[in-house]
């Protein structure tokens, strides 16, 4: 379980219901990162609402017809009578004041409001209501054809969700349907195999020897087939169950997990005469089993891919952010970069088993158990000798002040 590269499972996004109902669930932006952004755009431009710019004109204009009036009045205060110059200035002053105050009004009911109901309905839509409709705002012929584009534009993106869902919902199904079955068939599969193992190893200590070279011959590869098939399917279920059966993520402590995981490989690491250097390891949220799985499976493929020097395992964690930044260096034979994904795929292998056995399933693993704890992980193609994996895991809520 120690080799091997893993087929990415795509973890589909539960689905929604499909059409308006199902796109009102959608999450909405926060309306004050909208107005943030609505804010620095009028910035950026420069501009003006247009009610304000209209109110700006109207109010100049208004001044102006007030000044007239002014400037009439005194004249003819001054003057002690009303010339027909000084009447007609005051009534043309009285006119245009009205006919301003007429057309602001006028401007106000057929272009400003309308403006401001569209406005209204195209936030909504933009914070995420989909499902909200962009009805005609009334006004002049091109605001109500700017509503009709807005809701238009609306139906289209509210489609392509309804798409999106529906194959999501696929997806999702699809791979549930997928685990579900490596998982029975893997289980379903141990007895009869089993039997096959024991009746071959059976016969192997019966009649080796017994019969002619041939016969001994089969009767190893039978055995050694069924011991790996066997391994294959041990792995395969262990594989299945990752995520199957959400737990509690609780506290735990990576140097004690790290720990673990070396002495379960006390028999290879005394053989390879392997040695390990860490660093201070955090506490974080998860499952003790699932990572201590992860870390044994790194810490096999350092043993496993060693080179002519005895293994040297080095562990080093660093905050980055939210997460913790793991970093785990061998001195082994490495991995080209040209295989930074395909070593994550299940199944795939890089070398012939007789060179290095396994299933291939280690490293597809060790993804899976840190996808499914909220982190990453990849090869570092910088490594210059041997391999270096790097992954990351959340900070706990509790820690992230510390920084």
């Amino acid at each position: 379980m120690t080799e091997g590269p893993e087929a990415q499972v795509r973890q589909a996004e539960p689905a929604e219901p499909a059409g308006e109902a199902g796109a009102r669930a959608l999450p909405r932006p926060a309306p004050a990162g909208l107005d943030r952004t609505r804010a620095a755009a009028v910035r950026l431009t420069g501009g003006w609402p247009l009610a304000r710019i209209i109110g700006a004109g109207v109010l100049v204009a208004a001044l102006l017809s007030l000044t007239a009036i002014i400037i009439g009045g005194l004249a003819l205060a001054d003057g002690g009578g009303a010339s027909a110059l000084d009447a007609a200035f005051i009534g043309v002053g009285v006119v245009l004041f009205l006919v301003v105050a007429v057309f602001a009004l006028g401007l106000w009911r057929s272009v400003i409001l309308p403006l401001s109901r569209l406005t209204a309905d195209a936030r909504l839509v933009a914070g995420g209501d989909f499902g909200h409709p962009v009805g005609s705002p009334g006004g002049p012929r091109e605001v109500r054809a700017v509503g009709l584009d807005v809701d238009l534009m609306r139906k289209r993106i509210l489609a392509e969700l309804s798409a999106l869902r529906a194959r999501t919902d696929d997806l999702q199904r699809s791979n549930s349907e997928l685990e579900q079955f490596a998982y029975v068939a893997s289980h379903d599969l141990q007895e009869p195999l089993r039997k096959v193992a024991s009746f071959c190893q059976l016969l192997q200590s019966r009649y080796a020897g017994r019969l002619d070279a041939k016969a001994d011959e089969y009767i190893e590869h039978a055995v050694d087939g069924a011991k790996r098939m066997q391994e294959l399917i041990n792995d395969l279920l262990a594989f299945s169950r990752v995520g199957r059966t959400a737990q509690k993520l609780e506290p735990v402590s990576c140097a004690l997990l790290l720990a673990q995981a070396w002495a379960n490989l006390a028999a290879e690491v005394r053989q390879a005469h392997a040695t390990i250097e860490q660093g201070e390891l955090p506490v974080v949220l998860g499952e003790a089993s699932l990572l201590t799985a992860a870390f044994q499976n790194l810490l096999s493929n350092a043993l496993k891919f060693r080179g002519d020097q005895p293994p040297r395992v080095a562990v080093s964690v660093r905050r980055d952010g939210r997460y913790w930044l793991f970093s785990f260096s061998d001195n082994g034979i490495g991995i080209e970069a040209e295989y930074a994904d395909r070593i994550f795929v299940v199944f795939q292998r890089l070398h012939d088993r007789a060179t290095y056995p396994g299933t291939g399933i280690g490293l597809a693993m060790v993804r899976k158990i840190i996808e499914y704890h909220g982190g990453q992980i990849w090869l570092d193609a910088a490594a210059t000798s041997g391999a270096r994996f790097c992954f990351t895991l959340p900070v706990r809520p509790q820690d992230e002040d510390d920084a």
